[in-house]
């Protein structure tokens, strides 16, 4: 892996820093930026602390969305900006916007430039990188743009000009880049049977969530047979998350009078449609999660941590990463060498590579759920729930976020920090890898 050097002033030492260190590193600088500009007293209404300022620093930087202070209240529209920016930041990624920067200044993108590309987009060429950022760029352009101008005329009416293009603006930022940050204290539950922002929010945000590189793929090739057998297994994977969530909670919260059960039925469809999709971690919400059923949180406890796209705004353990092992299990269980699939096989690095993404993000949220069994007073679903939310970056909470201790925040925001970045790309960070070339002889080890 290719090192950027850069020299110390004071020591004189040469430090090597990776592509993974300088993209955490990268992130590390922008949430002490957010979080000193979040404290200026320009930036809130009410004083916010320290530890707070960071976490919504951490939260929209990681496009999370868990909040410990109201961002429509505690913040002035200052902070509110800057939370924005963040978001914007964060979900496009700070290479990205380094990228248009030097396009702009017409200058050429150099090697070590396009390698700190290649980490910060999850790719796994060089190839076609500058052409996958000038797409990206034109179609979040596109997107937020003709969000921004229909959820204008609906709110524009109901809020007034300046009020109602502003709420647009915040909320389409949001919801293109999964941060599920809203100016209402309730999120979107005022709109639970509206078509409009429904449908215009989660185009949004499951655009977002889908992937560059996929985006990019449907740009140019325009046919399902001509994608990229990761662009097939991604737009049908997201598909069958989506049914499959909406056909389960419509059915079990039907009858719940504190969810769907007290809606009218036309609203109790668009209830179960938005509940389904937010949870693979766009974070906006038009149920009150902490009343629904058992079998419903569970249900979103899996879809958080499975998460969005690779390369997207989203986080997670990604919907490929997922259905690549579930594959891989049924090869084996068939008896199978190989794992094939749209008549491809997939590579065995891929699988090994999948395999190390979800053992990694199962020790990471264990040892969250068990730090904030000692340090929260919760029921034990409330903070797994909060848990796992934050690796998924996904925001939504069960009403414990506004509630953690000191330490429990710290927590939190190590776990979102972790799962924006990346797990895997985290553990590149803190231990670089090593080749070898020696070669041992194989031997059994009983397992099952």
């Amino acid at each position: 892996m290719a090192r950027l050097l850069s020299k110390s002033a004071l020591k004189g030492k040469v430090i090597h820093l990776s592509p993974p260190q300088i993209l955490a590193l990268s992130f590390l600088v922008l949430i002490m930026i957010g979080t000193l500009l979040l404290k200026l007293p320009i930036a809130s209404t009410t004083y916010i602390s320290w530890i707070d300022a960071m976490f919504t620093a951490t939260s929209a930087i990681t496009v999370t969305g868990l909040v410990v202070v109201d961002t429509g209240t505690d913040y002035t529209v200052f902070g509110q900006v800057v939370i924005m920016i963040l978001i914007q930041l964060g979900g496009l990624g700070l290479m990205t916007f380094a990228v248009l920067a030097v396009m702009m200044l017409g200058k050429k993108i150099g090697l070590q430039q396009r390698i700190l590309i290649q980490e910060a987009m999850n790719q796994t060429s060089l190839g076609g990188l500058i052409r996958l950022v000038r797409v990206l760029l034109l179609f979040t352009l596109m997107m937020e743009t003709i969000a921004f101008i229909l959820l204008s005329i609906r709110w524009v009416p109901e809020f007034g000009w300046r009020e109602g293009m502003y709420q647009s603006l915040f909320h389409t930022i949001s919801a293109f880049n999964n941060a599920g940050f809203s100016l209402w204290s309730d999120s979107l539950s005022a709109y639970v049977g509206d078509p409009a922002v429904n449908l215009i929010i989660t185009i949004l945000f499951i655009t977002g969530g889908i992937g560059f590189t996929v985006l990019a793929d449907l740009w140019y090739k325009k046919t399902f047979r001509a994608l990229s057998l990761h662009s097939k297994i991604m737009l049908l994977g997201t598909l069958a998350l989506n049914c499959i969530a909406f056909i389960a909670i419509f059915i079990l919260e039907y009858a719940n009078p504190h969810t769907l059960g007290g809606l009218a039925q036309s609203d109790r469809f668009w209830g179960a449609y938005f509940q389904a999709v937010t949870p693979r971690t766009a974070g906006f919400n038009t149920l009150e999660i902490a009343d629904m059923t058992t079998a419903s949180i569970v249900l979103i406890l899996l879809l958080m941590f499975i998460g969005a796209g690779s390369a997207s705004t989203a986080s997670g353990i990604k919907v490929t990463t997922f259905f690549v092992m579930i594959l891989a299990t049924w090869s084996f269980l068939k008896g199978r060498a190989e794992t094939v699939v749209f008549e491809r096989t997939i590579k065995l690095h891929t699988i090994l590579r999948a395999l190390a993404i979800i053992v990694i993000s199962m020790m990471i949220v264990f040892m969250a759920v068990f730090i904030l069994a000692i340090t929260e007073d919760a029921p034990f679903i409330v903070k797994v729930f909060e848990v796992f939310s934050a690796f998924g970056t996904v925001g939504l909470s069960m009403g414990l976020t506004g509630e953690l201790t000191t330490l429990g925040k710290m927590v939190i925001m190590i776990v979102m920090f972790i799962g924006r970045v990346g797990p895997l790309t985290m553990a590149f960070t803190l231990a670089r890898p090593k080749q070898s070339n020696i070669r041992y002889p194989e031997d059994e080890v009983f397992t099952g």
